[in-house]
């Protein structure tokens, strides 16, 4: 039964390029397979299954983290931080596109929510940068890019699921995300600087009269906006990060702080709180779909045999760390075409860390990279996800050759971020070493 255990991944990418739901695809291929290898008995692990997933402690850190995403958006706390930030940056080459990935940095950096920094951010700032003739590839390209940043600065989702599936603390993810992820935000400014500065037709900038207010009004209307959100952020990472408090409670206290600012900002309704509670749950249940179903689909790939003879393909092939590595990556960025991250995560982590741990590859490192790689396919045409996100809130005057286009500069700051943290690990390793021990 082993070998019928490889056909498991081809099975689950036919159902999903076929239109089924991966949760269910994930569930149905778990389902059929595990029949013919452990008979009635799968049952009694899927159920085992079902239990893990509802009774998770770090699990119910999802819908609060989702929670605080939903109600910045919903309160209009995160408007009033954007025009902080152009208050600053509007004055420098592409100061627009400046202010725009610091509002991604910030957002991702409250709420980890993907796809929500997308919306929010472009919902803001694609009508501004139209209004003063930013190109419309240098508009998609910031967004996409931006809205994809919370995969790699905490506290991400995605690591809150990944952190258990690798069985690497949360904490640790945490603290070594820092680092990769605020140097790929800096390669996002430094490009937009550049490039404006090579080609101020593309990013024009405001007239020095526009939003000229004096330096009293602005540091008052920036400390209103700005140190909210940035105390929310010290508290829950660095409750997080040196131990205080777990993912799950950090994110709790998150959730109760912005319907607190909410409250402060007198924008807290019981229409507003509904709102917000609706979409958590929306994102909560599809999101807990998933990982049930990758929970499944591992539990029976694995206990089939379907991991060892995977090692022993890989043994028999004499590949050393590196190129293992390599293939692992691929794999996910390919794989990312087609499925969502959670998927991704829940497919390929429960057999790569068995193999790279037997060929002494650093687990933090790997996740950091794998991360990355994620959030790479995220931006990669023709299958993006953050593209049909953008497509979604962006006007029509905004075509789809223009995201393709845009987004293509960025996908190679990520292939260069890759590059930085291969050479120099300790840009993920020793942060947390020095914080954690």
């Amino acid at each position: 039964m082993d070998a019928l255990s490889l056909l498991m991944f081809p099975s689950l990418i036919l159902l999903v390029l076929l239109g089924f739901h991966v949760g269910f695809a994930m569930m149905g291929v778990a389902f059929i397979f595990g029949l013919f290898t452990f008979g009635d008995a799968v049952i009694y692990q899927f159920v085992e299954k079902i239990d893990s997933v509802a009774t998770s402690f770090i699990l119910a850190a999802v819908p609060l983290f989702i929670f605080m995403g939903a109600m910045l958006e919903r309160t209009g706390i995160a408007a009033r931080l954007f025009e902080a930030l152009r208050l600053w940056t509007h004055r420098l080459p592409g100061g627009l596109a400046i202010g725009t990935i610091l509002m991604c940095v910030i957002f991702a950096a409250t709420a980890g929510v993907v796809g929500a920094t997308e919306a929010v951010v472009g919902l803001l700032a694609i009508p501004v940068m139209l209004k003063y003739g930013y190109d419309k590839r240098l508009i998609s390209g910031t967004i996409c890019a931006g809205g994809s940043l919370g995969t790699v600065i905490p506290p991400s989702i995605t690591v809150i699921i990944l952190g258990p599936v690798a069985n690497v603390p949360v904490g640790n993810l945490f603290a070594g995300m820092i680092g990769p992820g605020f140097l790929m935000a800096l390669f996002y400014l430094l490009y937009i600087v550049i490039l404006a500065t090579l080609r101020p037709d593309l990013a024009p900038r405001l007239k020095s009269d526009e939003m000229s207010i004096s330096l009293a009004k602005k540091l008052r209307l920036t400390a209103t906006a700005l140190l909210p959100p940035l105390f929310l952020i010290t508290a829950v990472l660095g409750a997080i990060i040196f131990g205080v408090a777990a993912p799950t409670e950090a994110a709790a206290m998150g959730a109760l702080a912005t319907i607190i600012l909410a409250w402060v900002h007198k924008g807290l309704n019981r229409i507003v709180l509904k709102e917000a509670l609706l979409k958590t749950l929306k994102i909560t249940c599809m999101i807990l779909l998933i990982v049930l179903g990758g929970n499944m689909f591992a539990g029976v790939f694995i206990g089939s045999g379907g991991l060892s003879i995977t090692q022993d393909l890989l043994g028999a092939g004499g590949l050393n760390a590196p190129l293992v590595l390599f293939l692992i990556l691929s794999v996910a960025f390919v794989m990312g075409f087609v499925l969502d991250w959670i998927s991704i995560i829940l497919i390929i982590i429960p057999v790569a860390m068995p193999l790279l741990l037997g060929l002494d590859v650093d687990p933090l490192w790997f996740c950091i990279l794998f991360l990355i790689v994620i959030q790479t396919s995220y931006l990669t045409p023709p299958l993006a996800p953050a593209i049909f996100y953008l497509r979604g809130i962006a006007p029509k005057e905004i075509e789809l050759s223009d995201m393709f286009r845009g987004v293509i500069p960025f996908i190679v700051l990520h292939f260069i971020v890759m590059a930085v943290i291969i050479v120099f690990p300790a840009l993920v390793v020793w942060l947390p070493g020095k914080l954690l021990g």
